[in-house]
């Protein structure tokens, strides 16, 4: 195989992957950024509740 050939096989592997898209169709963003926020709060809450000594 020669350079050219497997620049073009690759150019055309990377734009056929873009059409189907990489998210799983089940996965909601809003969903999955609503839970991340509420798990970080929850970090930031018992981080604060265990750090008495100030």
């Amino acid at each position: 195989m020669s350079l050219s050939t497997t620049t073009h096989n690759m150019v055309v592997l990377a734009s056929g992957g873009a059409e189907h898209g990489s998210n799983h169709d089940s996965l909601s963003p809003y969903l999955t950024g609503g839970a991340a926020f509420v798990i970080l709060m929850l970090m930031l809450w018992v981080t604060t509740r265990l750090n008495r000594d100030r």
